[in-house]
């Protein structure tokens, strides 16, 4: 048997070892010669056990027979417990994937909505027996009657020069303006409108949305516009701009600006009105081939270059 003994002023502790125990007893004051103050016996704890009763006392046999008891039954009364709590509720017992996987709380991942599938602007469908025609389905009125000889000589007019324009890459076009003019001059203010037939489609990159043009309450053309964006930001910019390509499109039915998509009009016109001409960054210092009308002018930050030069 050793022992190891450790004091102090107010306290002393003493570590005893045999072959089989390890027992550690601490008192508060100095102990009196020949009889130190042991702790209970509840803070002796065996070193290693061993299955001869001749080395343990009957009764430290019954506290741990005691200790194992209560021990057992509390870890029954768990089990009881937990099952009771599965059985009651199915849903909420957490599957093998579950455990594997740990599950974020909400409030670092919202509920937030894939743009892709739209902007949950959805077209409102009327019941079968409504008076109202549905747009978003119906093709009610399409070529039912031609327009009036007055109508139709506004929308055939041909385009005046002066009002096309010339993209810097060679690309003419009537400003999507004069086309809401021209149906106005045709058919009245109010006397014609957009209907979405769809949903707002946003992919990376673009804005997709098809329209139906409604003309004095009949189906004139279907057609489906798009728009590039460059930042989330510009999106609803973007779905304007959707709108007003669905109306230059749908207005090739009715013949409006024809002339634009009739190649020799375009080579013509390109001979006539347009110049090309070299321009310079000013800020960059790169230089591009520009394609403008003839009564335009470059303006900052281009400069035109001469030829050689």
């Amino acid at each position: 048997m050793a022992t190891i003994t450790l004091q102090r002023a107010s306290w002393c502790l003493q570590i005893s070892r045999t072959s089989r125990t390890f027992a550690v007893s601490f008192t508060t004051a100095l102990p009196r010669k020949g009889k130190p103050r042991h702790l209970p016996q509840d803070f002796s704890s065996p070193l290693r056990e061993t299955s001869n009763p001749l080395h343990s006392s009957r009764e430290d046999a019954a506290r741990r027979s005691t200790r194992q008891a209560e021990t057992k039954r509390a870890f029954t009364s768990t089990r009881v417990y937990r099952a009771q709590q599965e059985a009651a509720s199915p849903a909420s017992r957490p599957t093998s994937l579950d455990a594997q996987q740990p599950q974020p709380p909400e409030s670092i991942l919202p509920d937030t909505r894939d743009l892709t599938s739209g902007l949950n602007d959805q077209n409102v469908f009327l019941d079968e027996g409504a008076r109202q025609v549905d747009w978003t389905r119906s093709f009610h009125g399409l070529s039912n009657e031609a327009f009036s000889p007055e109508a139709a000589k506004v929308l055939l007019a041909p385009i005046e020069p002066d009002e096309i324009e010339v993209k810097p890459d060679g690309i003419i076009y009537l400003p999507e303006i004069k086309y809401r003019r021209i149906l106005n001059q045709a058919f009245g203010p109010g006397g014609w409108g957009l209907a979405p037939r769809g949903e707002t489609i946003v992919t990376a990159k673009a804005v997709t949305r098809e329209y139906a043009l409604v003309a004095l309450g009949r189906l004139v053309s279907v057609a489906r516009g798009e728009q590039d964006y460059f930042s989330p930001e510009g999106i609803p910019t973007a779905v304007e701009g959707c709108k007003s390509t669905a109306l230059r499109r749908c207005c090739k039915d009715l013949g409006v600006a024809s002339e634009l998509w009739d190649p020799r009009f375009i080579r013509k016109f390109m001979a006539q009105h347009v110049k090309e001409v070299f321009v310079e960054h000013q800020v960059t210092k790169k230089r591009k081939k520009m394609h403008l009308r003839k009564d335009d002018s470059i303006k900052y930050p281009f400069k035109e270059m001469k030829y050689g030069s």
